[in-house]
């Protein structure tokens, strides 16, 4: 039987994970972080300013390239997407995911948003804005 502890291994075994402050130099470099908690969530921890929001649940509609539901950002498989959740968990499983789909460079921050804030990194009351994609 398959446990998600075996699903969370699986998936980290095969992404090359950052830590926040690595992370960060991706993003600065080109790289796309995209956060993927829910609206409450990001209302009740911050937000990272910049930062691409897209829902977990449009996560691959939004990012795969070929996808009619994609967001400008997701033009090529070769855009380095960094996942970010609330503590490394989801976005695991969401990198794997879009390396599913061929965005090969994808992949998560090491304890998420939280080590993101830890780190000293750039972060925002969240607004509880809705990802642009929703507004329209």
């Amino acid at each position: 039987m398959t446990t998600i502890a075996d699903v969370l291994a699986a998936a980290r075994a095969r992404l090359t994970r950052l830590e926040a402050a690595e992370a960060a130099r991706v993003v600065a470099e080109g790289g796309k972080l995209v956060d993927i908690r829910p609206g409450w969530q990001r209302v009740a921890e911050g937000e990272v300013p910049g930062a691409v929001v897209i829902e977990r649940n449009h996560l691959e509609w939004r990012l795969d390239p070929t996808s009619e539901a994609r967001i400008p950002e997701a033009t090529d498989h070769d855009v380095a997407w960094v996942v970010l959740c609330s503590e490394g968990y989801t976005s695991s499983l969401a990198a794997a995911a879009l390396q599913d789909l061929g965005l090969h460079r994808a992949t998560d921050v090491v304890g998420g948003f939280r080590a993101w804030q830890e780190a000293g990194l750039p972060s925002a009351p969240g607004t509880g804005e809705p990802p642009d994609y929703a507004r329209s």
